[in-house]
């Protein structure tokens, strides 16, 4: 398929400035896409973006991929929902661009693409100079019209600082220096940035007299739910393997939705339209196999935390959850292990009881023991009925879903 094909059937295609789609199937173009410093770690909703990026890379198109330390520090996008961002210091900004930029490295390893920060070039900006220069061609109506302004100032809203509305002006500018420096002529975004994007356009189209466009890619819903994609219960989903690990990581794909695994592994994964509908049609037919799940927990986990780490993670979950051999997990294994599950550390006198009580999966030692002798503990995948003394490197089950690491 054509750039322009694949992105329709995958489902980017939300907001665009094209007159014709197809002008990117071309793969001229240099674009740029950026992501704001709030967090030394991106989340699937920015890895949304950046495989969107990814396609326009392995098009023939050139990219650019800014880490927004200038926006940053001005309080980062104006949604409202996070008013600590304002607050974030310089030596914090820098932090958390260096993490930003060693996943950009990551999930581009292997592309061409330029890094760079906005903060270079908005250091040396004077404020009366943008003013004149930028802020004079830029409406207030047009501005105080925009979506997420009325969201803050309308009946209801939290209101809107200065800052936070000059927002959309310093993103605008990214676009007309880049182009002015580096000749490109394309944002990515998704929609709800897509305004903010506008504005760098319009810069372009006004102050230079040319031609730039925004592509603007659809949010991505749960369908199950309604909302966003990539939230769990205990926050957002991160690619740092220190904020969410590859276990939890490779946990969270295995378990979407029945309803949007299709959807999941086209925008997703690289995997072509003939290995997608072939695990569509799987799906529905055998639901309870739940292939497509694996399919896209593999591939998602591997693009991010890489092909090593995802075979372990999938040793330990055939192990949890299936009827692999606890022996066959390596030493790394159960390093990754240990910070998921209770663990306790071998010792001489240790017996199955001791750790039970001790990991807290019963409260008492008659309830270990009745425990045992209900058949409702395991052993590295063997059944007991008495208790015994733990001599070896072990894991221990109760039930379906609740373990213990000896080691």
């Amino acid at each position: 398929m054509k750039l322009s094909e694949e992105l329709i059937w995958r489902g980017f295609i939300g907001q665009h400035t094209f007159d014709d789609l197809s002008e990117i199937d071309r793969g001229d173009k240099i674009f740029y896409w950026g992501v704001d410093p709030s967090s030394d770690s991106m989340t699937i909703g920015n890895l949304a973006a950046a495989i969107l990026s990814l396609h326009f890379l392995r098009a023939g198109h050139k990219g650019i991929l800014l880490a927004g330390g200038a926006t940053g520090m001005a309080g980062g996008d104006p949604d409202g929902k996070d008013e600590t961002r304002a607050k974030i210091d310089l030596e914090t900004i820098e932090k958390n661009i260096a993490g930003i930029k060693s996943q950009f490295q990551s999930i581009f390893h292997g592309e061409k693409f330029e890094l760079v920060n906005n903060y270079d070039w908005f250091r040396e900006v004077k404020y009366i100079d943008f003013l004149r220069d930028i802020g004079w061609h830029f409406s207030m109506t047009q501005l105080l019209d925009r979506d997420f302004v009325q969201n803050r100032i309308g009946e209801g809203g939290k209101g809107i600082n200065y800052a936070e509305f000059s927002y959309s002006l310093i993103q605008g500018y990214d676009f007309l220096h880049l182009f002015r420096e580096k000749g490109a002529t394309l944002q990515l975004c998704a929609v709800d940035q897509f305004g903010n994007s506008v504005s760098g356009m319009q810069m372009i189209r006004k102050i230079e007299g040319a031609r730039a466009d925004v592509f603007g890619m659809p949010l991505v819903i749960n369908k199950s739910t309604g909302k966003k994609f990539g939230k769990s219960e205990d926050g957002a989903i991160w690619l740092s393997a220190e904020k969410t690990s590859p276990y939890q990581f490779y946990q969270f794909w295995l378990n979407v939705d029945d309803a949007g695994v299709i959807d999941y592994l086209k925008i997703y994964t690289f995997l072509s339209s003939e290995e997608i509908n072939a695990l569509a049609e799987n799906h529905f037919e055998n639901p309870g196999e739940r292939a497509a799940q694996r399919t896209l927990a593999h591939e998602v986990t591997e693009l991010v935390h890489g092909r090593d780490t995802v075979a372990s993670v999938e040793r330990v979950t055939r192990v949890l959850f299936g009827s692999a051999d606890f022996n066959d997990l390596t030493d790394e294994d159960l390093d990754a292990l240990a910070k998921e599950i209770p663990t306790v550390n071998l010792r001489e006198d240790l017996t199955i009881v001791d750790a039970l009580t001790e990991s807290e999966i019963a409260s008492s030692n008659s309830e270990a023991s009745r425990l045992i002798k209900q058949n409702a503990i395991s052993v590295s995948g063997a059944k007991i009925d008495a208790d015994q003394q733990i001599k070896e490197k072990s894991l221990i089950k109760k039930g379906k879903n609740q373990f213990i690491l000896v080691k």
